[in-house]
């Protein structure tokens, strides 16, 4: 089949891509950068470049290469959280999520593709209830939700909107989990490790905050088979959803850090860091079971603890 994967250079886009031209397919990669672009010759894929926020240059790319499949891996997620500046950080990812999903909508409709397959977040759940989640569950949406949060899902929501109620192509959103692994925060020099090295990502509150894991090549797996599954809404993580004040302090032992501190939320909430607390505290995790039963997603690593083990033992001896 003739996809075309916008993103193609990312986290993900890097591991999705060789996977893709395994199977058979004809890979066109997109990319802003010419560079980049050039780079996945090395995968077997074609390389173009364009802007997800240039309509009409998506239009007539897409017109020309008449993909069956767009696969939308975009995102402009920032590398530092400022305390007190997540609304500014953020916005350029929620404008990618919410004006380039559209326009890359439109242009597969278009140019007459069959499915669009979209990267969403698995952490967008309400912290009521259960504190691990499926996908039919409610979002973390309402008045009494930060801005700060409130936003990011509001833009995740509107993404899955257009993926999903396209009339004429088959939607699929994969709600992924945290990502680790080769180009993540958490591998070496990656935006987490060097908090934690620093002990500067500390447990607040209660740390009961769940977060589902998710290795870069099994979400790129689960990406494969989306290619050809069913349509819909996918949990894209491991068996183990964990608690902040469970991972946390492993990870820190893993990588030879001192262990994290232990501060009240509400300091890091006076501090600005409301991002940071509510992970901590109320963040909720994410069930996998219907990617299993129904996209055949069988993660490699299906807990945290051995995949972050094993990436940082093939670090130590690379």
């Amino acid at each position: 089949m003739k996809i075309i994967v916008a993103g193609a250079t990312g986290v993900i886009g890097r591991r999705l891509v060789p996977l893709l031209v395994a199977g058979g397919h004809d890979v066109v990669g997109m990319s802003r950068s010419s560079a980049r672009a050039a780079s996945l010759e090395e995968y077997g894929a074609r390389g173009v470049v364009a802007d997800v926020f240039d309509g009409e240059r998506l239009l007539r790319l897409l017109a020309d290469e008449q993909p069956e499949i767009v696969i939308h891996e975009l995102t402009d997620i920032p590398h530092e959280l400022g305390p007190g500046h997540t609304i500014a950080q953020f916005a350029a990812n929620r404008r990618i999520r919410i004006e380039g999903t559209r326009n890359l909508v439109e242009a597969a409709l278009a140019a007459g593709a069959r499915r669009l397959v979209a990267q969403s977040y698995a952490h967008v759940y309400a912290p009521r209830g259960s504190w691990v989640k499926a996908e039919w569950e409610a979002l973390d949406l309402g008045p009494d939700v930060p801005d700060s949060r409130q936003l990011n899902v509001l833009a995740l929501r509107e993404l899955e909107r257009s993926v999903l109620q396209a009339p004429g192509i088959e939607g699929v959103a994969l709600r992924y989990g945290t990502f680790y692994g080769p180009g993540t925060a958490f591998e070496e020099g990656g935006t987490v490790n060097r908090l934690v090295r620093r002990r500067h990502y500390p447990i607040a509150g209660s740390g009961a905050g769940t977060t589902s894991f998710v290795h870069i090549d099994d979400a790129a797996a689960a990406t494969v088979l989306a290619v050809a599954g069913p349509t819909g809404i996918f949990n894209i993580c491991d068996d183990r959803p964990a608690a902040l004040k469970e991972w946390l302090p492993f990870y820190a032992r893993l990588v030879g850090a001192p262990p994290p501190r232990h501060i009240p939320a509400l300091a890091e909430r006076v501090l600005g860091n409301e991002h940071l607390a509510y992970r901590s505290t109320m963040q909720r995790g994410a069930a996998n079971a219907k990617a299993r039963a129904h996209l055949g997603f069988a993660p490699a690593w299906t807990t945290w603890r051995d995949g972050l083990r094993r990436e940082l033992e093939m670090a130590a001896v690379a």
